[in-house]
């Protein structure tokens, strides 16, 4: 009798032995115990990362028939669910609630503005193995890419169709880091070849550099002067003080007039106007650089000194948008002209620029009030851009 006894406990040990050896191989992921998987989201959220709800987004005063440039297609908050929590079994219906297959299902599980206080996001990013979704069992987590497009929707607002919280930053990242490279449109190779041209005055040694540029199609090299800080900062914030100055009043603030150009036949190296940042951004938006570097002499002074600074600042025929977008043509503000091909060179042959890429500097354009509306719809709100196939001119809605 107590050998079976003891035999019975033997069969029960070794029972629990198993189960708990079943339980830690289902708890385990890429061979680690999972209690101890990090499932939070250490990194900052990289906020330049367009983040929609949708994975397609027709942006505004798209063609009227939206094609190239006007549609952003992405990884989305929906097909970041889609593809981790709504199956037939799960947040999908007829299995475990709460169901996810909506805007309006999702917008339940969030506090728009706030991520942290998110259920969703909690959910995502917690190492609670009794919390976690997906489940650690489940075999897959979220990549820190769809965590942040996330975190990023939750935060602009979760929005069913984005905004100027969305595209702006993906919009500034996309230009500053595509064109602003040192043979392009970067502060650093403009003031170099401003240094170059004596247009500075005394320069110490210091104050620049250089580096080369090979072709390597051709296997030309040039060389790039740079300007390096502490100066370069205080010579192109003085070149924009400058330029705001001068066009807020051209009379009063004739002695502004830009002198430094970007362009032959003064500073042939740097042949393109700094988009660093942001403001440099706007600069060019507000006062394009055909206008601050016209290719001829529009103005004498009294002193005989040649500028090639327009004054009037919306007497131009191309803006930023219109170097970016193809399927755009340009009328110029003043004079309504419309050119008569595309630009673009920005996008194609500059940054190499997507199309979606392309919509969402369109969509950041066209929702920033920095931007004034005389840039985006004329003087007189009859429209500047209008689109080559369709013949569509966009006005304010």
């Amino acid at each position: 009798m107590k050998r079976k006894v003891s035999y019975q406990k033997g069969i029960i040990g070794l029972f629990c032995v198993l189960f708990v050896s079943l339980l830690f191989v289902q708890c385990k992921k890429d061979g680690t115990n999972a209690s101890l998987v990090s499932r939070a989201l250490v990194n900052t959220p990289d906020t330049t990362i367009f983040s929609p709800f949708y994975d397609s987004t027709v942006v505004p005063f798209a063609n009227l028939q939206p094609g190239i440039n006007d549609i952003v297609v992405t990884k989305s908050v929906q097909s970041i669910i889609r593809n981790n929590c709504v199956s037939s079994g799960c947040h999908g219906g007829g299995g475990v609630k709460p169901y996810l297959n909506t805007y309006e299902d999702v917008l339940n599980m969030v506090k728009p503005g706030d991520p942290q206080g998110s259920q969703l996001f909690q959910l995502i990013t917690t190492s609670d193995l009794n919390k976690a979704m997906p489940p650690v069992n489940y075999g897959v987590d979220l990549t820190i890419s769809e965590k942040s497009v996330v975190y990023n929707w939750i935060k602009n607002g979760a929005k069913k169709v984005p905004a100027l919280e969305d595209y702006r930053p993906a919009a500034v990242a996309l230009l500053t880091s595509g064109c602003s490279s040192g043979n392009c449109h970067n502060q650093a190779t403009a003031g170099g070849g401003w240094a170059r041209k004596g247009l500075l005055g005394a320069l110490a040694a210091t104050d620049s550099t250089a580096f080369l540029f090979t072709n390597l199609t051709s296997g030309a090299v040039t060389s790039y002067p740079q300007l390096k800080e502490p100066k370069l900062t205080s010579v192109w914030t003085a070149y924009k003080d400058s330029v705001r100055k001068f066009y807020t009043d051209t009379l009063a603030f004739a002695s502004f007039r830009p002198y430094k150009i970007f362009s032959t036949p003064v500073s042939a190296i740097s042949g393109r106007g700094p988009l660093n940042t942001y403001d440099d951004l706007l600069l060019d938006a507000l006062y394009p650089k055909s206008v601050r570097s016209n290719s001829s002499v529009v103005f004498v002074d009294g002193n005989g000194k040649s500028f090639y600074a327009k004054g009037d600042y919306l007497n131009a025929s191309s803006t930023l948008l219109s170097r970016v977008d193809t399927t755009l043509l340009i009328a110029n503000p003043r004079t309504k002209v419309y050119s008569t091909k595309n630009q673009g060179d920005m996008a194609y042959s500059d940054g190499g620029l997507r199309p979606s890429e392309v919509a969402i500097i369109k969509g950041w354009y066209f929702s920033d009030n920095n931007i004034p509306d005389v840039w985006k719809y004329g003087t007189d709100g009859t429209g500047i851009f209008k689109y080559t196939y369709s013949g569509k001119v966009i006005v304010k809605k």
